[in-house]
């Protein structure tokens, strides 16, 4: 199953790799205009390339792995005439596949900007790998909970793809949570990606002006919480999956 999905997400229309490549560097190029048009080269006492690189591909490990993971038991239906297939599988997999893939792609383009002279070195690996792995966790959850009523009802799947928009402005992608004033920020901190996010660049750069709210463990009790809530709904409503 994870070959199918690879070969699929890389060779299902006329060069499928590059999209996957063109989508990020599209959403960089656009937000280093708007900050070299404003005069803003540094965010937080960090490069702007760099912050907003960083903080973009954090986010698009969450968006890529939870939009990928919910239309993956449409996408599988032809598997489950294998009894040992089960819809929690090809939301898995998918998910599993998708993670790998931005992995490869932020290592890509990190190397492409270091060619550039943007210094992408991460002064903590380890952090850095905890929040992507962190932010893969809460698209697998969400994904495991939303793919069911996608299933079911095909309109969950717009709106969720609709609520991207907003999630993508208040995940601290285009702008830095600590200057936002309480109370508003606290409010923007109930998201666990923007702690993600903010971890992500806290990694990359440790004289990072972060919030001083951030929360490690938020994120990865979020994650948990929903790929409980997850499973429990495809336990519930397999049969109705494999069925629909």
């Amino acid at each position: 199953m994870f070959l199918r999905e690879a070969l699929y997400r890389l060779f299902h229309r006329r060069a499928a790799w590059l999209w996957l490549l063109l989508e990020p560097i599209g959403h960089i190029a656009f937000l280093m205009f708007i900050y070299t048009v404003l005069g803003m080269r540094v965010i937080g006492g960090v490069q702007a390339g760099v912050w907003i690189m960083v903080g973009l591909l954090g986010f698009f490990m969450f968006r890529r792995t939870m939009t990928l993971a919910m239309a993956a038991v449409g996408m599988a239906k032809p598997l489950f005439a294998y009894r040992q297939v089960k819809p929690v599988d090809a939301v898995i997999v998918r998910a599993a596949t998708e993670g790998l893939l931005m992995l490869v792609i932020t290592v890509v383009l990190l190397a492409a900007a270091a060619l550039f002279g943007l210094p992408v070195w991460p002064d903590d690996w380890l952090r850095v790998l905890t929040a992507l792995l962190g932010l893969w966790l809460m698209g697998l959850g969400v994904g495991l909970i939303v793919s069911v009523p996608r299933e079911l009802v095909h309109e969950v799947g717009e709106i969720v793809n609709l609520a991207m928009t907003p999630l993508y402005l208040l995940s601290g992608v285009m702008f830095p949570l600590a200057t936002i004033p309480p109370p508003y920020r606290d409010w923007l901190l109930l998201n666990p990606v923007a702690h993600s996010v903010e971890e992500i660049r806290l990694g990359f750069a440790s004289h990072y002006a972060a919030t001083p709210e951030l929360n490690v463990a938020y994120p990865y009790i979020f994650a948990l919480v929903c790929m409980l809530f997850g499973l429990v709904l495809h336990r519930i409503y397999q049969k109705k999956l494999i069925q629909q």
